[in-house]
């Protein structure tokens, strides 16, 4: 069976390195599905969930980034996040929290520029809630 070799890495740590089966994440103009021996490929990524089909054992590995890179060889896929936080560790209610307080931050902003922060962060929370969700119903 062919494989890939996946690393999601942030600024921060590497989130995960391994090999897997199949990659799903939301590139820059929709859903991205890898598979082994893909087409070279760099893009923009979305706010959103990574789906790792681990080789190993075939379960799903999950990761919420909030935007990045992709990088997609042959033999490798390469996900430099701008944030990375492993499925397990993604907080709902912290999640919903911050994203009613860039609600806030919206209705209250001062200048575009504000704005423009808040929106952001309002886009990334509402993906992250999205990705909580997915999790939870694959389970």
């Amino acid at each position: 069976m062919a494989t890939i070799h996946v690393d999601v890495v942030s600024a921060e740590e590497s989130i995960f390195s391994g090999e897997a089966k199949f990659v799903a994440l939301p590139g820059e103009n929709g859903e991205l599905g890898i598979l082994p021996r893909h087409t070279p490929l760099i893009t923009r990524i979305k706010p959103g969930a990574v789906r790792i089909e681990r080789a190993d054992n075939g379960e799903e590995e999950f990761v919420f980034v909030a935007g990045g890179i992709l990088e997609v060889q042959p033999g490798t896929v390469t996900v430099l996040a701008d944030t990375a936080i492993r499925g397990h560790d993604l907080d709902e209610a912290k999640a919903t929290e911050a994203k009613k307080l860039a609600e806030e931050a919206m209705k209250n902003a001062k200048s575009d520029i504000d704005f423009a922060k808040a929106q952001g962060e309002f886009a990334a929370m509402a993906a992250q809630i999205a990705a909580i969700q997915k999790l939870r119903r694959s389970r």
